[in-house]
């Protein structure tokens, strides 16, 4: 085969360690660092000594980001490597053979970059992505809060929509200060939910013990805390895309996206998605929402959708999930899959049309026009006239058909 970089260099990365392979012209050099910066610094000065242009490395879980930052502050070509692309020869498995493997498979062009973005957006996604798991925590003390009244008998859920909306918030308060009288309670009641102060009063009749006091106390304080944090980062996070908010605003004007998921979507995929994908296609397959391929001896097997951006997926799924009622064609999308082939499924091809819309729309620099709740009825609207007709002559009608004068 023949030699397309003449200067590169192959890296395990470890957790402690790194093991580093250059092959030049003149042969091969082999050495070992440890992952604290200061010989981090020693291994990019070994890399310049060589005069290496190109350094791969697997994309082993976060330790290859170190090594990353200090060769894109020198300019050096980097690939980070999905390690299934890369697997050495079996019965040959040694951290010096896995840096000599990659170093060669770098040297011939033989390795495919993972989508790397700029350090900017590293910093925007690790906002995004952290600012989501603090929802996600906030999500789960709730539920726990739930948990709590209902071990009390305190059915307050079963009248309220949100547990922790203003009303309910105050009756939690007043139940963890101590009080007892579920009338009292019910009065805390504001706006429209003033008319089910009847239904309030039975539902806040229950046994609460100091214990439990004790829990709605410091779960209601943990809240408390995780809003104010969820706040600070959602200021952060504007600040940062504020010079893309054309791009925020296409796509929040796709069904079922808000602007968090908007930001969650642009932090991901980035801002230039025409460089880093060449086609819609591409960038669903990136993330995860196509089919897996899975066919041989003529027989296909478990096609599974295959590993790819979860934090991206779980996102746009989720927002899937939220227009399965909605009269749009997002929404019949949903519905018409569902039906077919359940609701799990539905998700992911309302996910998956999802984000080729967005490709569409933050390519071509277009707003959402949506198709109409009726597009799928007028693409087979010669169909249904067929099984009409079918099904009335089955029963014994003479059906004749004419075109209605158009207004």
């Amino acid at each position: 085969m023949d030699v397309i970089i003449e200067r590169a260099c192959g890296m395990d990365v470890h957790k402690d360690s790194i093991t580093a392979c250059i092959i030049t012209p003149k042969g091969k050099e082999i050495q070992s660092f440890s992952t604290k910066t200061v010989f981090l610094l020693k291994l990019l000065d070994w890399i310049k000594e060589h005069g290496c242009t190109h350094v791969a490395m697997e994309s082993t879980s976060v330790y290859w980001k170190p090594i990353v930052n200090l060769l894109e502050s020198e300019d050096i070509v980097f690939l980070v490597v999905n390690a299934q692309h890369i697997k050495a020869v079996p019965g040959r498995k040694s951290d010096v053979n896995d840096a000599e493997w990659i170093a060669k498979l770098l040297r011939h062009g033989l390795l495919k970059a993972s989508f790397i973005p700029d350090r900017n957006q590293r910093e925007l996604r690790e906002l995004v992505r952290y600012r989501r798991s603090i929802i996600e925590e906030r999500a789960r003390q709730h539920n726990r809060i739930q948990k709590v009244l209902e071990g009390a008998n305190i059915k307050l859920g079963s009248v309220v929509s949100d547990i922790m909306g203003v009303s309910s918030k105050n009756m939690l308060h007043a139940i963890a200060e101590g009080e007892e009288d579920p009338e009292k309670l019910a009065n805390l009641a504001q706006r429209t939910l003033k008319r089910k102060k009847d239904d309030l009063e039975l539902a806040l009749r229950g046994y609460i013990s100091p214990h439990q006091r004790l829990m709605l106390k410091t779960i209601i304080k943990h809240i408390d805390f995780l809003s104010e944090e969820i706040e600070m980062l959602d200021q952060e996070v504007a600040k940062r895309v504020s010079s893309y908010q054309e791009d925020i605003d296409r796509l929040d004007s796709i069904p079922g996206i808000a602007t968090r998921m908007a930001e969650q979507i642009l932090s991901e995929v980035g801002t230039d998605v025409s460089k880093q994908f060449p086609s819609a296609a591409h960038m669903c397959s990136w993330a995860g929402l196509v089919p897996g391929q899975n066919e041989s001896a003529g027989k296909r097997k478990s096609s599974k959708t295959k590993k790819g951006n979860k934090y991206l997926r779980s996102a746009l799924t989720e927002a899937a999930h939220s227009v399965r009622g909605s009269k749009n064609y997002l929404g019949a999308l949903y519905r018409r899959t569902a039906s077919r082939k359940g609701r799990k499924r539905a998700g992911i091809v309302v996910a998956h049309a999802m984000l080729r819309i967005s490709y569409y729309l933050l390519t071509r620099k277009e707003m959402y026009v949506d198709l109409g709740e009726d597009y799928f009825d007028k693409q087979r609207e010669q169909s249904i006239v067929r099984h009409s007709l079918r099904r009335l002559e089955s029963l014994g009608y003479t059906v004749s058909l004419s075109e209605s004068e158009a207004s």
